[in-house]
């Protein structure tokens, strides 16, 4: 089992001059562990409900090329990039980038956008659902093309590109996890064009995550896809005093129903050396057991 985490929040006690430092440190030391894909969020407000909007936020691909240049292993994306932040081919470019100078350890993370909150504040395009929907299904159709090769022109209902040129190719075609976990769109498009998918860690005694895998093997069925060839990865929080044993049994758990990949965050704090400890050896178990 996988074990990746989140940076959510920048908000460490010695403040905004520490942050290069604190995120250099944390990327380092995790890179020599079975951590495999470190995470940052892709807003411009704080948007962790933990949090408050005027907490510090990084941009998400900046800080990645950073993270890029203090790690040799760690895979690197964002949790997740919402459709409508930037045009298709910035954003195709700004992953295939990242993956060329890292050596291909990139991913796309991608979905529909939610944050109507943020968008209002910060003057950002936000349209109403089913558009943002259309839209992504769009950029994933041109991700692929681009990536492929195939310079022809793209005519979509939003989206128009004449000569879609990607050079540099990447070096390893980045792997698309779609976040969200809605059953008609979101789990269609996993099934369509995603490598992985992104539930939530919900409260229930694995009830909705059962049902949500269930959806996506019927979606995969229906498009005549291997379920097996879709990567499930599941967001969860570590809790504050929990431990090793405590966090892996929990992950443990989460194999049973059918998940391989599990992300992590501190909700509402920084990560601490504390948390990171935990992580490395929860990591280490995952990956050995």
């Amino acid at each position: 089992m996988k074990l990746s985490i989140s940076v959510t929040n920048y908000s460490w006690p010695d403040g905004a001059t520490a942050i290069a430092q604190r995120l250099t440190s944390l990327a380092e030391t995790l890179d020599h562990t079975a951590v495999d894909t470190l995470w940052v969020p892709d807003h411009l407000l704080q948007a962790d409900p933990s949090s408050s909007p005027d907490e510090p936020m990084l941009e998400a691909y900046t800080s990645l090329g950073f993270l890029a240049a203090s790690t040799s292993r760690l895979r690197l994306g964002t949790m997740v990039s919402a459709v409508t932040f930037r045009e298709p081919a910035v954003l195709i470019k700004a992953v295939t980038t990242l993956d060329v100078l890292s050596g291909g350890r990139a991913w796309l993370g991608i979905g529909a956008g939610y944050n109507s909150e943020e968008a209002s504040a910060l003057g950002l395009f936000m349209p109403a659902t089913g558009e943002r929907f259309d839209r992504l299904t769009e950029l994933l159709q041109i991700a692929r093309r681009m990536w492929n090769g195939d310079a022809s022109p793209f005519q979509g209902r939003y989206y128009r590109l004449e000569h879609p040129i990607a050079r540099p190719r990447p070096l390893v075609r980045p792997p698309v996890l779609i976040g969200g976990a809605g059953e008609r769109r979101t789990l269609r498009l996993v099934a369509e064009y995603g490598d992985a998918c992104s539930l939530f860690d919900v409260p229930d005694g694995g009830k909705t995550v059962r049902h949500k895998l269930e959806v996506l093997q019927r979606h995969c069925a229906d498009v005549g896809r291997a379920y097996e060839d879709v990567e499930r990865t599941i967001g969860t929080a570590l809790e504050p005093d929990e431990s090793v044993d405590q966090f892996v049994d929990r992950c443990r758990a989460l194999e049973d129903l059918g998940i391989q990949h599990v992300g992590v965050i501190a909700r509402g704090r920084p990560w601490s050396d504390r948390d990171l400890e935990v992580l490395a050896a929860a990591a280490q178990q995952l990956a050995t057991n």
